[in-house]
C-alpha cells in the first residue's frame, strides 16, 4: 500500500467485489495478527473500506499481498537480544502514539501502540480514534490511555507466568506536552471532551501512584510511530529493524537442504530394511528348496 490516503467509494461495490475484497483483507489480516506487526497499519486502514470497497482499494489490497508474498521469508525475533550492549536488559515495555487529525474525512486520528517483551513485539494494535480531538496533546493522551490499559492487562498476565516485569510499567511517548500534563502535579488539559478528560485524570492516576512510568523518546525512534502512519521506504526498514523483524531465507534455506537429506536417509533406511527382509525371505525358501532336494523334511 502506497502513502495516498485510500478515500471512501463514491459508487456502491457488487456484492462480488464486497466478497472478494472481504476475503484479501482477511487473508492480510491473518497474516498481521500472528507473525507481521509491520502491516498493522496498512490492514487497518483497508479494513475501513469492507463494506464498499472500490478499484483503488482492491489495488491497494493486491499491492500489499504481493508486499507480504515477496517478504514472506520475513520473521520476528523474539527473546532476549543475544548482542552485547551495556545498556540494561528491560524485559516489558509499551510505546504509543498519535497522529494527529490525519484522516481527511472525518479527522479523527489514528492511534497505536506496541508492548515488547525482551525487545520482540508480543501485542500490537493500529486504530482510529472514537472521538475527533482539538489537539495533538489530546491525541497523544488517549493512545497513551489505551496502551496502558493493555499494558496492565499484559502485565498481570505476564506475572501468572511467574515472569518478573519492571516496577512500575514503563511507557514510551514522543509528545513532552502530554507527559508535562501527567507528571507534574499543577499541569492540567483544559479540554470540552468528557472522553479526554476521564482518561487524562485515570492516566495521571496511575502514573502518580508509579504503577506507570512515562518517558520520553525521539518520533524517529518511536517504533508505535509505524501503527498510525504511512512511511517512506527508508523510515519503513527502520521501523522494520525497531519491531526486531528478520529476513531469514538463508535458514529457511538451510534447513529445507537438512530436511531433504534426512528425508533422503530415511528412505534409503527404509529401502535397506526392505532388501534385507527380501534376503531372509529368499534365503529361506532356498533353505525349503534344499531340503526338498535332499529328501529332508525342512
Amino acid at each position: 500500500m502506497g502513502l495516498e490516503e485510500l478515500l471512501k467509494s463514491e459508487t456502491q461495490a457488487t456484492k462480488k467485489s464486497i466478497e472478494v475484497y472481504q476475503q484479501k483483507v482477511g487473508s492480510i489480516l491473518f497474516a498481521a495478527i500472528s507473525t507481521r506487526p509491520d502491516i498493522a497499519f496498512a490492514v487497518s486502514r483497508l479494513a475501513r473500506h469492507n463494506l464498499n470497497p472500490s478499484e483503488t482499494h482492491h489495488r491497494a489490497a493486491d499491492r500489499m499481498i504481493q508486499y507480504l508474498y515477496t517478504t514472506r521469508s520475513y520473521a520476528v525475533r523474539l527473546g532476549r537480544n543475544t548482542q552485547k550492549s551495556n545498556k540494561p536488559v528491560e524485559i516489558f515495555i509499551g510505546s504509543s502514539d498519535a497522529s494527529f487529525a490525519d484522516n481527511t474525512e472525518d479527522r479523527k486520528s489514528p492511534q497505536g501502540y506496541v508492548l515488547r517483551l525482551y525487545g520482540g513485539p508480543v501485542a500490537r494494535k493500529a486504530s482510529k480514534q472514537t472521538t475527533v480531538t482539538t489537539s495533538s496533546t489530546e491525541a497523544e493522551l488517549l493512545a497513551a490511555s489505551e496502551a496502558s490499559k493493555e499494558m496492565i492487562a499484559a502485565g498481570r498476565l505476564l506475572q501468572s507466568l511467574q515472569i518478573k516485569l519492571n516496577e512500575p510499567l514503563h511507557l514510551e511517548i514522543d509528545n513532552k506536552q502530554t507527559i508535562r500534563l501527567l507528571v507534574e502535579e499543577s499541569a492540567r488539559l483544559t479540554t470540552q471532551l468528557r472522553h479526554v478528560d476521564i482518561y487524562q485524570h485515570w492516566l495521571r492516576q496511575e502514573v502518580q501512584n508509579e504503577r506507570i512510568k512515562v518517558r520520553w523518546v525521539e518520533s524517529k525512534d518511536m517504533v508505535a510511530d509505524g501503527m498510525t502512519t504511512a512511511l517512506p521506504k527508508v523510515r519503513h526498514i527502520e521501523f522494520l529493524r525497531q519491531l526486531r523483524t528478520e529476513d531469514i531465507r538463508s535458514r529457511i534455506g538451510t534447513g529445507a537442504k537438512l530436511e531433504e537429506a534426512r528425508s533422503q536417509l530415511q528412505e534409503r533406511l527404509q529401502n535397506s530394511d526392505k532388501e534385507k527382509d527380501l534376503e531372509l525371505k529368499l534365503g529361506a525358501k532356498g533353505g525349503k528348496q534344499d531340503c526338498r532336494a535332499r529328501g529332508v523334511q525342512p
